[in-house]
């Protein structure tokens, strides 16, 4: 008899897991040109293990087979330009024939996960400790969700003092500025990830500063020109934190369906790292 078997007396499929999912993170809520989903593998495979991370790499195949995982999750589609090839001495064409043959199923939770309840910039608000939280730009259609959050601190904190409160909140590798600092900060925009694009709707939303990742030239230049205070916090710093606290609703979700699933996170590090010497 197999061993992990829901109360419904039925193995447990990635297509249940993807169910699950979508509750949480529905597909319909990401970008048009992203890719989410199942990417790899079958939805009638069984599933036992499950491995989160928010990159798919090869150390994470060899991480989820040591670990017995039938299906990883990853925040970044392991298939995210068209296939033109699939070259297995490349990375992409490599992860995907690993997966294959291990027998490991992939799922993709990425822009779905920025615009959900409980995604990713919520996490980074909630880390923050922001009040009367809203979505930075709305979904269309569900106005409770979408890209980004704008809040407010309990208590207006100098700029200094906020740069403390942001390290304990995300642990970030580095910190970049641009944009006059303003005299207090009492309004915060932050969007996980690449997003500087939004700088603009952290403005109009009346921010004092908004942190973000990967922010362009043009747009730290723009900065000083409008007096919007931007932080870069670095695209894995500002991300990763959700993927914690994706296994905690995941897990949740799971024990609710009475489905005996092993959910973990994966140990990964920021690809990106300070030059010391």
């Amino acid at each position: 008899m197999p061993l992990f078997l829901c109360c419904r007396g039925t193995v447990t499929t990635v297509q249940d897991i993807l169910n699950i999912i979508n509750n949480i993170a529905a597909d319909s809520l990401a970008e048009s040109w992203d890719n989410v989903g199942l990417l790899i593998g079958s939805p009638e495979k069984r599933v036992t293990r499950i491995l989160l991370a928010l990159d798919p790499t090869n150390r994470l195949i060899t991480q989820a087979k040591q670990q017995g995982a039938e299906l990883l999750i990853t925040h970044h589609p392991a298939i995210f330009h068209p296939l033109k090839s699939l070259r297995t001495d490349q990375p992409v064409g490599g992860f995907i024939a690993q997966a294959l043959q291990a027998g490991i199923n992939v799922i993709g939770c990425h822009t779905n996960l920025d615009a959900a309840r409980g995604g990713v910039s919520d996490v980074l608000a909630a880390n923050l400790e922001l009040q009367n939280v809203q979505p930075l730009v709305p979904a269309v259609g569900c106005s409770d969700c979408g890209l980004g959050r704008t809040g407010t601190l309990a208590a207006e904190q100098t700029p200094e003092a906020f740069i403390n409160i942001l390290r304990q909140a995300i642990d970030p590798p580095w910190l970049l500025e641009a944009g006059p600092r303003p005299d207090l900060i009492g309004r915060v925009a932050v969007c996980g990830g690449s997003c500087s694009d939004f700088a603009e709707a952290a403005l109009a939303a009346g921010a004092d500063v908004f942190i973000t990742a990967e922010i362009k030239h043009a747009v730290a230049r723009w900065a000083w020109e409008a007096g919007l205070w931007l932080i870069d916090g670095g695209h894995f710093a500002t991300e990763n934190p959700a993927m914690e606290r994706l296994q905690s609703i995941l897990a949740e979700n799971l024990s609710r369906e009475g489905l005996r699933v092993d959910v973990q996170c994966a140990g990964q590090k920021p690809p990106l790292t300070l030059v010391e010497n």
